[in-house]
């Protein structure tokens, strides 16, 4: 049982309930390669699992009839190490609560290419696929970063600075790849295009759009593409940016999954680990729940995506159920619990929920949030929210850890608790009434005193503030609260990071106590959410 083209004839497949694409991987490929129609870029476990199996799916219905063309820019030993040793087949494993599994080949993933920059074979394979007019969409999981042109000081990355300097002939990026492809395609054909973001990103396709635009303007003011060129990019009637919303949690491949199939029989499910710290392997495991939401804005056509379980509405739809996970209904119950599942020592984070004091945090912040939810009519908030608490954070199988979810709190706790912070401070004239969100606050500055609540030190997930908000807490220890003096003003009145001065909108002081009562001593996190919410 290999997973490749020719494997794929071994009877024992069905026999061990692994599900085999019901068409024929061959031709499929083979009408892709000859008329491209989705290009993606980012070719990780999210999309093989996701938007492959949604590939999959509306190929099996007849709905379309060529797969997807795959593109890695960034870690080239995805395709070299996992697509290319399998045939680009990829093995799905669903994950669910009652211990059940799904296990499917993923058959659409039906050309992979590696960009190296230095590759002219792949630059003008490329070229072939964007200046097919038939190329309906190029799709993105690059992650946040991969949109980003500039630094912290807003000076220009050097790789990118280099794509600007030599023009569209030698690029180094996915973005000033893309836009040079666009190039191509203006040149050779004039065709309308979508570039749709598909990447957990709030305003993902204002971003890719505005990146590509940077680069495409950089350009032309060097006289590297017209002025015409630079219109066509502009103009969304024929170069769309449609905004998506996904969601599905998609872990890094687990070894219990890899031990789960090869005591099916299945061979060479090796985990590989990248010089680049890419994760990935043949299979992929993942929950079952997902979501993807998409602005109906394709000019030049579209799969069927509302066939395969796509929500597909305007953009403010799209915006307001980004808006709802982001901000309510999911990443804000994430990064209330994560920190939190450090401090209390936990390292798989359905264990978290199974903590009491962690299930009336992540109640009470969800209560929270619900009452200045804002409802994007295509999904129940209510209902998404206790799916969350009730079916996919609790379940053992995701190997999921609180360590990777608390990666970037500094980042991410401005739109994930300030968006309902602002709300009550629109509705109420404060958030004072607020308890939860503040002690998630709080528990994110106890965690990042690196200690458990047994005093054992530990590792900080990684963060761009991690330096800078442990030395100004370097001073407090727990067990003698007296040590603080007023060290986490600076940050909790600082409007960047929280979206607003939190003792303007009335929750300031009480952060501040909460964090003292925190620290008060070892054991000191249970008893203070115990008071205020048990």
């Amino acid at each position: 049982m290999k997973l490749t083209m020719q494997g794929l004839n071994n009877p024992e497949w069905a026999a061990k309930d692994i599900h085999l694409p019901a068409f024929s991987v061959k031709d499929v490929a083979e009408r892709t390669q000859a008329a491209p129609m989705w290009v993606h870029f980012g070719v990780g476990n999210i999309f093989r699992i996701f938007l492959g199996g949604i590939a999959d799916r509306l190929i099996e219905a007849g709905e379309m009839d060529r797969g997807i063309t795959c593109v890695e820019t960034f870690d080239f030993e995805v395709i070299d190490k996992v697509y290319r040793p399998h045939d680009n087949l990829a093995l799905a494993v669903t994950l669910y609560g009652d211990g059940s599994t799904d296990k499917r080949v993923i058959g659409s993933l039906s050309e992979a290419i590696a960009m190296r920059k230095t590759d002219a074979d792949a630059r003008a394979r490329l070229k072939v696929i964007f200046t097919d007019p038939g190329l309906r969409m190029a799709s993105f999981t690059i992650t946040e970063k991969g949109y980003a042109l500039r630094g912290a000081n807003g000076a220009y990355f050097d790789f990118v600075m280099e794509d600007i300097e030599k023009g569209p002939s030698a690029v180094n990026s996915a973005v000033s790849l893309v836009t040079s492809l666009l190039l191509d395609r203006f040149e050779a054909c004039g065709a309308s295009l979508a570039l749709v973001s598909m990447d957990n990103v709030s305003h993902n396709g204002e971003k890719l759009r505005n990146a590509v635009l940077e680069v495409a303007r950089a350009w032309q003011a060097r006289g590297y593409c017209s002025q015409a060129f630079l219109d066509y990019v502009s103009d969304e009637s024929r170069i769309a940016f449609p905004w998506t919303m996904i969601d599905k949690i998609t872990p890094r491949p687990s070894e219990s999954t890899q031990k789960l199939l090869m005591d099916l029989g299945v061979e060479d499910m090796d985990i590989v680990i990248t010089d680049k710290k890419t994760y990935i392997a043949p299979f992929v495991n993942a929950e079952g729940p997902q979501y993807l939401v998409v602005e109906d804005h394709f000019p030049n056509g579209r799969p069927a995506f509302e066939k395969a379980g796509v929500y597909m509405c305007d953009r403010d739809t799209v915006n307001a159920a980004e808006r709802m996970k982001v901000t309510v209904c999911l990443n804000p119950l994430h990064t209330a619990l994560a920190p939190y599942g450090c401090v209390l020592g936990y390292t798989l984070f359905s264990d978290v929920m199974r903590d009491p004091e962690m299930q009336l945090l992540v109640k009470r912040v969800a209560a929270e949030g619900m009452k200045v939810v804002h409802d994007p009519g295509i999904l129940s908030p209510q209902a998404f929210i206790d799916e969350c608490i009730n079916v996919r954070f609790p379940n053992p199988y995701i190997p999921d850890t609180p360590q990777r979810i608390a990666v970037d709190t500094s980042q991410m706790v401005g739109i994930r608790f300030g968006e309902t912070i602002r709300e009550y401070v629109l509705r109420d004239g404060t958030a004072g009434a607020l308890i939860g969100i503040p002690l998630a606050i709080a528990g994110w500055f106890r965690y990042l005193l690196a200690k458990d609540e047994s005093g054992n030190a530990f590792e900080l997930s990684p963060d761009p503030m991690n330096g800078e908000l442990q030395a100004a807490l370097a001073g407090i220890r727990i067990g003698s609260p007296e040590t603080y003096t007023g060290q986490l003003r600076p940050f909790l009145e600082n409007a960047a990071i929280f979206g607003s001065n939190l003792y303007e909108a009335g929750i300031g002081e009480k952060t501040e106590q909460l964090f003292i009562e925190e620290i008060a001593a070892y054991g000191a996190v249970r008893e203070t959410i115990r008071k205020y919410l048990g």
